[in-house]
This record gives C-alpha cells, structure tokens and sequence, in this order.
C-alpha cells in the first residue's frame, strides 16, 4: 500500500502482537480484537511519530487498517 501502512502496521505489531497475516488492509481492529486503550496508544503514536493530530474518535474499532493509513496520508498531505 504505501509507507504509512507500513508504519502503521509495523505499530500495531508492536503494541498489539498482532499476526501479520492478519492484517490486511481491510481488517478492522475490532476484527484484530484491538482494544481502545490500544486505539488511543496508536493515536498517541501517530501523533508523536508523524506528527499529525487524529481524533479519538476517528479511530474507532469499525475503521479499517487501509482507511487509517488514508486518514493519516490525508493528514500529512495537509
């Protein structure tokens, strides 16, 4: 996909464990069973690393990996 998913996935691997094959670009985190203090670690993450703010609550168990890396690309697109 691009270098934001890559990142992003490479960050849900680390907060979460979650096996690579699982995540694909239409998962969502309910469907990796990512907890939302997980969510909000990731956004924490996004925002520390990239630099980019995201809302709590546009990260939400339903959204998938792919539109997460969209959202992001978005944001840093400005």
């Amino acid at each position: 996909m691009s270098a934001t998913y890559d990142r992003l996935i490479a960050l849900l691997t680390k907060l979460h464990e979650a096996p690579p094959e699982d995540t694909t670009p239409d998962a969502t985190y309910a469907e990796l069973d990512v907890d939302s203090l997980t969510l909000v670690e990731i956004v924490m993450h996004v925002e520390r690393e990239l630099g980019v703010t995201i809302e709590d609550s546009e990260l939400h168990p339903d959204l998938s990996l792919g539109a997460t890396a969209k959202l992001i690309d978005e944001r840093l697109a400005g």
